[in-house]
């Protein structure tokens, strides 16, 4: 089953913990066991799995902002000014995370979250979740 969450970003380069809507996703699935893929199709985006912790969410955000800075005389900077966000994505994020599901929960770590990276904001962007069904293995 497939479906689509949309996430409205306010800031150039936001963090947005997304697991609830995952979560209540799977449910509305009725998936028990399976996984459940989240995709991102935009360049200047990301997914992470890690802790929301605030003090660790700025941290992230400032570290790449000290690797990859803006305004760095980027050649792709000469089409539209956002190769910053296009490095930051490659070099730190995925477009996509897997997280397996049992008991129509997700197996998540007690402070694992799914986090969207918005790198290219304000913008309302769409996030995919695929919930695929696996078979149980008898006697489980």
């Amino acid at each position: 089953m497939l479906f689509e969450i949309e996430v409205p970003t306010g800031e150039r380069f936001q963090i947005v913990d997304i697991t609830p809507e995952v979560q209540r996703l799977v449910y509305r699935s009725g998936v028990k066991h399976g996984i459940a893929v989240v995709f991102v199709r935009h360049t200047t985006t990301g997914l992470m799995i890690n802790e929301a912790e605030g003090g660790l969410l700025r941290d992230i955000k400032a570290r790449m902002k000290e690797l990859v800075p803006e305004d760095a005389g980027y050649a792709h900077d000469r089409i539209d000014s956002n190769a910053h966000a296009h490095l930051r994505a490659t070099l730190f994020l995925n477009p996509e995370v897997v997280v397996p599901i049992d008991g129509a929960e997700l197996q998540l770590g007690t402070w694992q979250r799914i986090l969207f990276i918005e790198l290219d904001g304000p913008r309302r962007r769409k996030v995919q979740v695929m919930v695929c069904p696996c078979p149980e293995f008898p006697g489980e």
